[in-house]
């Protein structure tokens, strides 16, 4: 909804402040029946799937089971949108229902960071990035939550004038407007002081070296500090050592990878950097309260009784003219 919301409001705005319609939209659903978000509540279709066919861009609109909702009839229509030459488009979770249908194979593309590591594991073809939002050729794809919001204010600009984004931005009390390459997650960003930017850059070293870790002093080297100032830092600002973060990062790679992919056990094992299965259990358990075998039966039964109902419809289709 919030993902929804924030880039529906955004063209609103953009129509109420120059008192024109510059941005006309429909929401669609695949099978005629009101979309009902995970805050329960309902979205009107205003639409139907053959409006779809004179649109400039289809957005999709995912939200927390995307994989369930993600059906033939969903790719069938999102390649029939792309094959007449609308621009693509998703949020937040949305870009897994263009990845599966085929239509970002050579594109780079963004998903909400929760998503991240799983969908990139699934689609190999595509370039999943951490990037808030990215315009690649015909394909836009954007993060979660307030993202939106700035992606809207991007094809505000790209069409008028920073004018009119800035009147927006002022209605919204937005007082930056983010740039796409920015990052969708930093560590602790309130955590401000001597060293925060080594810190920074030890944490994202680890995130993308998950597979194979490096050694805290290759670690420490690579950002310049020696390996006690690099422990300092983390026992100042996260309040437990190094090697402590590089593990629960690791296993809560782990967690994304059972809870959004059908991988084998044995093989998150491995790509989340881990010897042998008893020692990833045993840190698992240590950290979750359950082993790695309970959280993929809790996601499978949690799926196989629509436990989250609201989430278990296709996802919606924005239209923006």
């Amino acid at each position: 909804m919030i993902a929804f919301a924030n880039a529906v409001e955004t063209l609103r705005m953009a129509n109420y402040i120059s008192r024109r319609t510059l941005y006309r939209w429909t929401v669609v659903e695949p099978e005629k029946s009101p979309p009902v978000a995970s805050n329960g509540l309902t979205i009107s279709p205003v639409g139907g799937v053959e409006d779809l066919a004179t649109c400039d861009a289809v957005f999709v609109c995912g939200g927390l089971n995307i994989r369930q909702v993600t059906n033939e009839a969903v790719r069938r229509l999102l390649r029939q949108c792309a094959a007449k030459g609308a621009v693509m488009g998703a949020l937040c979770t949305g870009s897994f229902a263009l990845a599966s249908a085929g239509l970002l194979d050579g594109y780079r593309c963004a998903i909400h960071w929760e998503n991240l590591a799983a969908i990139s594991e699934e689609f190999p073809k595509v370039r999943f990035t951490p990037e808030v939002f990215i315009f690649d050729r015909d394909r836009i794809t954007c993060s979660g939550g307030t993202a939106p919001l700035h992606l809207m204010l991007h094809l505000i600009r790209g069409h008028h004038d920073a004018k009119l984004v800035m009147a927006i931005s002022e209605q919204f009390i937005v007082e930056r407007l983010r740039a796409s390459s920015d990052r969708q997650r930093i560590p602790q960003p309130e955590c401000i002081g001597p060293g925060y930017q080594h810190l920074t850059e030890a944490a994202e070293i680890m995130a993308a070296n998950i597979e194979e870790p490096l050694s805290l002093i290759d670690l420490a080297g690579l950002v310049g500090l020696s390996l006690r100032q690099l422990e300092r830092l983390f026992n100042r600002y996260f309040s437990m050592n190094p090697a402590q973060y590089y593990l629960n990062l690791r296993l809560r790679r782990a967690q994304e990878l059972l809870t959004h992919t059908s991988l084998p056990i044995m093989q998150v094992t491995v790509a989340c950097g881990f010897q042998s299965s008893s020692h990833f259990c045993k840190a698992y358990r240590c950290l979750f309260g359950h082993a790695p075998s309970d959280e993929r039966r809790r996601q499978a039964a949690e799926a196989g009784t629509g436990r989250a109902p609201q989430d278990r419809r296709p996802p919606e289709l924005v239209r923006a003219a």
